[in-house]
């Protein structure tokens, strides 16, 4: 683990190469909110917070919707469109119907549904009774939806009815479902038979069930959820947090506003476009929800339609992953200059690391207006970096922010020097702790200093940016050395024809281990392993180059893009356990 790592730089491409220094003489322009000390609430005024909530989200609601010229609209899907005033009826609605159905403070409630209107509504409905979430992932079989039931004990399900063929018995024979209509966009989108978008006979409709309730007077609390890891090294853990206290909910909201840049009372229409059972795309919607802004919702991510969207509604806001800028930046030049982009103010990514020059490339079009942040359903956001630190930092993930905790460790437990690679510990203190539900073993392990682990690895350079180099269990040992596949992919993913790529090592005799490279093509590119080859050693090591080259016409992904590489490479080690 020991060691320095010192990621390579790339000259970029002629057309950035010319214009990189505007885009940086311009990033300097960009105002950036110094992080401020965190401030207590008193705890008296919790009640009287609660009481304003109300009145001050429809206040900025009204401002944002106004100053954009979109109506009355708070969230709009394809061509439907709802008003904050109809969403805010059926979350009350939706919480009388809950505490019928028994639903005591705490407990949670289960919704499996793609991004819609009700989803907005089960969240907040299930806030106002101090219950949290818990989002499936709806590409989830039916085991699978059993064990997150199961294991978070949750009692009610809410889910979009063309998702109840693939779940059919896996629902517990006490757990209480309510099915939400597909509406026509996810349809479309999604390819679903209309026959099965309908809400089936004999079970209970969202809709006309919450519709039957009156509406509470319970006054408005921050939404929790429990999210589930995606368990991509074994099965889901469900990341529940301790109850949030006053002054962490000003904290949180403070350093809410400088990772995404959403702020009250500001004009904001913010595109969705990564599935809310996430963390990341979860908490970006309900900040989004709590501030009142116009809320775009993409049912899935196309890079064209995304222009077209920014275009129509003139987004300001967008939450992404590197995947949809490498996307975005391979659509022809007549295409990129057919849209109008000049609404967006604040673009923020993070879920993986961004090469440098696709990072440069998307700043150079779309201006500095590009952020990263780097945290975890665990930590928070502890880091973040604005454009003009990319282009001057380039390859760091940012450095901490208000409440951010960021060290590295070696394996003996002492910490890292400046430059040093080791375990990437960190927490943001602005969000209460949390616990792996029914997991306390593995919840004690995560944790170093006070601080937690998700397997990363990376070093602090002399200034305090963080640099990733790779997950702990994705480094190869390849006769000894360390290898960082991240690095490989970075170089790779810049070479003309492929479209993506993951980077792994398989078990080898004599190496311990070597390392494959499996590379999706763009179409109709004529690739060959010799070519990956000798592109990689103008720019790498030798010994970073893959022995072995695969070309496949997908790569397996989750629903945000990001690639699951553990279906890549299991199947090598099968049989070397």
């Amino acid at each position: 683990m020991q060691g320095r790592f010192q990621p390579r730089q790339h000259p970029a491409p002629g057309r950035l190469a010319e214009r990189g220094e505007a885009a940086a003489a311009a990033a300097r322009h960009v105002r950036h909110d110094r992080p401020r000390r965190l401030s207590a609430v008193p705890a008296a005024a919790t009640a009287a917070l609660q009481r304003q909530e109300l009145g001050r989200l429809r206040r900025r609601a009204g401002r944002s919707l106004e100053s954009n010229g979109i109506g009355p609209t708070m969230i709009i899907s394809g061509e439907r469109r709802i008003g904050y005033d109809e969403i805010q009826t059926r979350i009350r609605r939706a919480a009388s119907g809950l505490r019928a159905l028994g639903l005591a403070e705490g407990a949670p409630v289960a919704m499996m549904l793609r991004n819609d209107f009700a989803l907005f509504e089960v969240v907040a409905a299930s806030a106002a009774l101090g219950s949290p979430v818990v989002p499936i992932n709806w590409h989830l079989k039916a085991e699978e939806v059993r064990y997150i039931l199961t294991d978070s004990g949750a009692k009610i399900l809410i889910c979009h009815a063309d998702l109840l063929p693939q779940i059919r018995g896996g629902i517990p024979e006490d757990v209480r479902l309510l099915v939400v209509a597909t509406p026509p966009e996810l349809a479309t989108t999604f390819a679903i038979p209309h026959e099965l978008t309908g809400v089936p006979s004999g079970l209970t409709d969202w809709d006309r069930w919450r519709d039957g309730y009156t509406e509470t007077q319970e006054p408005p609390r921050r939404a929790a959820a429990m999210i589930y890891t995606s368990g991509t090294t074994g099965m889901p853990k469900g990341v529940r947090r301790m109850p949030m206290r006053p002054e962490q909910a000003a904290a949180s909201e403070r350093v809410g506003a400088i990772a995404y840049g959403i702020k009250p009372g500001e004009g904001q229409v913010v595109l969705i476009n990564g599935p809310m059972y996430h963390s990341a795309p979860h908490s970006y919607g309900m900040m989004a929800f709590r501030n009142g802004c116009t809320i775009v919702l993409q049912p899935r991510f196309d890079a064209e339609e995304l222009l077209a969207l920014i275009e129509r509604h003139r987004v300001t806001h967008i939450h992404m992953v590197p995947t949809m800028f490498v996307r975005l930046l391979r659509l022809p030049d007549a295409v990129k200059q057919r849209y109008d982009l000049s609404s967006l103010r604040f673009v923020v990514h993070g879920a993986a690391p961004c090469p440098p020059e696709v990072k440069r490339a998307m700043i150079e079009w779309w201006g500095p207006v590009i952020n990263e942040y780097f945290g975890s359903t665990e930590t928070g956001i502890p880091v973040w970096h604005s454009a003009e630190e990319a282009l001057r930092k380039p390859g760091t993930v940012g450095r901490a922010i208000e409440g951010g905790i960021v060290k590295i460790f070696r394996d003996d437990g002492s910490l890292c020097g400046a430059g040093e690679v080791g375990e990437i510990y960190m927490r943001q203190t602005a969000v209460p702790d949390f616990d792996y539900h029914g997991k306390a073993q593995a919840r004690a392990e995560a944790g170093r200093d006070g601080l937690v682990s998700v397997g990363d690895v990376g070093y602090l350079d002399e200034n305090g940016y963080l640099f990733l180099c790779d997950r702990k269990r994705d480094m190869v040992i390849s006769g000894g050395v360390n290898i960082y596949p991240a690095e490989i992919e970075g170089v790779l993913i810049a070479m003309r024809g492929v479209r993506d790529c993951a980077v792994f090592g398989i078990p080898d005799a004599e190496y311990g281990e070597r390392l494959c490279a499996c590379i999706e093509p763009e179409t109709g590119a004529q690739l060959s392993a010799g070519a990956v080859q000798a592109f990689l050693r103008e720019r790498l090591a030798n010994f970073k180059v893959p022995k072995e080259i695969q070309f496949l016409d997908a790569l397996p992904r989750e629903a945000t893009g990001k690639i699951f590489k553990r279906k890549l490479r299991d199947p090598y080690w099968a049989n070397h356990r």
